[in-house]
């Protein structure tokens, strides 16, 4: 049996957890290209090494991080999200075209 150490509920056993995907850094939502924005969302490097994830503890619903390296899968170290991020990121929508209405 596969062993995760949940930052906020110790060590569980790893059919607790979902795969969240890599930590990266994203692009303004605003002004980057549909295929930047498309790289970001679906595509990595998928290189063997040592890559930052998140993952979630689905019995309690906490989002966390873990270092894992790609090759053997060992988890080198999990923590909380607040150790790499320490501000909310507010998404602005664009703004709706305005329809002219003809006379």
């Amino acid at each position: 049996m596969k062993i995760m150490n949940c930052p906020l509920n110790g060590p569980r056993n790893i059919s607790e957890f979902v795969y969240g995907g890599e930590v990266k850094t994203m692009p303004n939502s605003l002004t980057c290209s549909d295929k930047e924005w498309a790289d970001y969302v679906f595509y990595s490097d998928n290189t063997i090494r040592v890559i930052t994830e998140w993952w979630y503890h689905s019995a309690s619903g906490y989002w966390f991080i873990a270092e894992r390296h790609t090759a053997s899968d060992e988890i080198f170290k999990t923590y909380d999200p607040s150790e790499l991020f320490n501000e909310r990121i507010e998404f602005e929508s664009k703004p709706e075209p305005v329809e002219e209405k003809s006379a």
